[in-house]
């Protein structure tokens, strides 16, 4: 008696992580063994990433605020901790686009916490 392989499941199962290796270069697109270990540690990137993503633009919006901050003669540790002082409850993200795009509301915020 011949054993059952469930060709169709194993068959499915590589057509999904070689459609997910589409794009790739060289035999990390069309190679069995090869774009498995690519699509894995692709995933791992991207899971690790997500979470990186959410740093970086935290550092970006602390760059932003004290770049804002600086023109009006503070540093960012003192915007805070005004801010903070002052109970206005802005976030980060806000104040960064405030100090970006709209000086002159960020200007009003200044002159607030002084």
């Amino acid at each position: 008696m011949p054993r059952s392989v469930n060709s169709v499941a194993s068959r499915a199962r590589r057509k999904k992580v070689m459609k997910q290796a589409k794009g790739y270069f060289g035999r990390r697109k069309n190679v069995w063994t090869v774009a498995k270990n690519a699509v894995e540690k692709a995933m791992q990137y991207a899971y690790r990433d997500r979470r990186v993503k959410k740093r970086n633009f935290r550092a970006l919006w602390i760059t932003r605020i004290n770049a804002g901050a600086r023109l009006h003669g503070m540093s960012y540790s003192q915007f805070m901790g005004k801010v903070k002082a002052n109970n206005i409850e802005l976030n980060r993200k806000v104040l960064a686009d405030l100090a970006m795009n709209h000086p002159e509301a960020f200007k009003a915020i200044v002159n607030k916490v002084k």
